[in-house]
């Protein structure tokens, strides 16, 4: 039939996709480079300080020598963020510099530096001020803040002041809770109950002498 004819002819042939192309390898099965093939790089490996310290010993304390100068300040006694910031502005370093790659003569001035501290600050930033025996204002770190600690409380205690019965006691001493918190020694509960079942046989042992 001629209407068939025309609806054949008029049929669009099916479109072929071709097939994709695998790239080439070469002998042995490896594959061209980036760098063959005009791409990025590798980026070249880095190379680390040789003269880096793991370990370093920084007024009579071990700091990591992978941390930032400026955490591994805070690692001594004494000295907090604020002061390791005033230190590290004080002496111009880098504070995010590993501590590692400090020389030695670097962190001996940051040790120099430090131990003169309440020199080159404000009063309201060192944390010995008016020091009862000579009436100074220092800034201790380390084992010194350990021993002026200690000098105090034992002074507290000599004197028999509040704080000082406080410290001997094992209480709190800043006016903290004790009814609930801090509590040493037996429970409060288990007193209670003991005192009452003294009580109780102290009240029929007195019946029995009345009767």
């Amino acid at each position: 039939m001629p209407g068939k004819k025309e609806a054949e002819s008029t049929e669009a042939p099916p479109a072929t996709t071709p097939a994709p192309s695998t790239p080439k390898q070469k002998k042995g099965g490896e594959k061209k480079g980036k760098s063959e093939s005009g791409g990025a790089k590798p980026a070249p490996v880095k190379v680390e300080n040789p003269n880096f310290r793991h370990i370093v010993r920084f007024a009579n304390t071990d700091l990591s020598g992978q941390r930032p100068m400026l955490m591994a300040l805070s690692d001594v006694k004494g000295v907090g963020r604020r002061v390791a910031e005033t230190v590290a502005h004080l002496s111009g370093m880098d504070p995010r510099k590993r501590m590692g790659d400090y020389s030695e003569a670097e962190t001996e001035s940051l040790e120099e530096l430090l131990l003169a501290f309440n020199e080159k600050v404000p009063n309201w930033l060192i944390n010995h001020r008016l020091d009862r025996s000579n009436g100074d204002n220092r800034h201790y770190v380390s084992a010194e803040l350990d021993t002026a600690v200690r000098d105090d409380v034992n002074l507290m205690r000599m004197i028999r002041c509040y704080r000082g019965i406080r410290h001997e006691r094992g209480q709190k001493v800043r006016g903290q809770r004790t009814r609930s918190n801090g509590r040493t020694g037996m429970a409060a509960g288990v007193m209670k109950k003991s005192l009452q079942e003294a009580a109780k046989a102290a009240k029929s042992s007195d019946k029995e002498k009345k009767a």
